[in-house]
């Protein structure tokens, strides 16, 4: 791979597309091929300026911010990949609930991640910008786990995206999951408040753990459906922590059938010789006004094809 220098500043007005977003996740956008921890050393030593002061990484943009850029090395991307080009997710393609000038809602395929990197070529975002080539601005209003699957919000506006994030902080935005979890639940409805405390593994994975001093976490669980060894739940998030939901339930001794993380592995691989080869956990309905508009929206995803042949196969097992 070729490189080549940058060698003047760049002095760069922000408009409204950006204004709102934090100067870490903007430079990481404007400056593709250069590494997020270069990014961070040039901000921390107050080689990026705003109105030519020094900022902090998590600072927001303003409009009309003038932004320096020093000079930087960029990695440049080998002419024969860019010839070649790459072809669209058929998966993807197929699975838009929902779009207007401000939003895009998906039903997120289990195994996709919802953006590249650690190793991950290219996620959802990626690969809806380059299926809607004419789109301006396209951002993930949330996350999905790669192993869950549903609903998934992209914002098209600037504008969308930052109601969208504060209806969220506000608590306007009912989430709800299905899960599949091993043994009997016995409360129709039961909130779980454990606290939740992320690390990181010996081998550099994120993981979560409930703690005294971790952040707050709110779930409600209601049940659906009960079999002798299985109960079927709705997961209401009122908090939106990393595996919040996943967590919860395994340290109440109700882990989710397939989770590789959480989940009881050798159930797990008697559940993939019954035909369970992914984690059981849905996000089904999103219910939310629209950002722009106001008007409500509610946003569904069928259970995928192959939970409901699992679940409909419980009855003989």
């Amino acid at each position: 791979m070729s490189e080549f220098i940058k060698e003047s500043v760049t002095w760069v007005s922000i408009g409204e597309e950006a204004a709102g977003q934090r100067i870490d996740n903007f430079l990481i956008k404007h400056l593709k091929g250069v590494p997020k921890s270069h990014i961070y050393r040039l901000i921390r030593g107050g080689e990026v300026r705003v109105n030519s002061k020094r900022i902090a990484a998590d600072y927001r943009l303003q409009m009309e911010d003038k932004i320096r850029i020093p000079p930087v090395r960029l990695a440049q991307k080998p002419q024969a990949a860019v010839a070649t080009g790459r072809k669209g997710d058929e998966r993807l393609q197929k699975a838009i609930i929902y779009q207007d000038d401000a939003l895009l809602v998906v039903d997120k395929p289990s195994g996709m991640a919802v953006h590249g990197g650690s190793g991950i070529s290219q996620g959802v975002i990626e690969q809806l910008r380059f299926d809607f080539p004419e789109a301006k601005f396209l951002e993930l209003v949330h996350r999905l786990d790669r192993e869950t699957s549903g609903v998934l919000l992209v914002a098209k506006k600037r504008s969308a995206l930052v109601a969208l994030h504060q209806a969220m902080r506000d608590g306007q935005v009912d989430k709800r999951y299905l899960c599949l979890v091993k043994g009997q639940w016995h409360n129709e409805r039961q909130h779980v408040k454990f606290p939740l405390h992320k690390f990181l593994t010996q081998d550099g994975e994120r993981r979560v753990m409930v703690r005294d001093d971790g952040q707050t976490a709110h779930t409600i669980f209601t049940l659906q459906r009960s079999w002798h060894d299985f109960s079927l739940l709705e997961a209401e998030l009122k908090t939106g922590r990393t595996h919040q939901i996943r967590v919860h339930l395994a340290h109440l001794g109700f882990p989710i059938a397939g989770d590789d993380k959480y989940g009881d592995f050798n159930l797990n691989k008697e559940l993939q010789k019954k035909g369970l080869r992914r984690m059981f956990l849905h996000a089904y309905q999103l219910t939310l006004a629209h950002p722009l508009t106001g008007e409500p929206l509610v946003l569904k995803a069928p259970l995928p094809e192959e939970l409901e042949r699992f679940m409909q196969s419980l009855g003989s097992l």
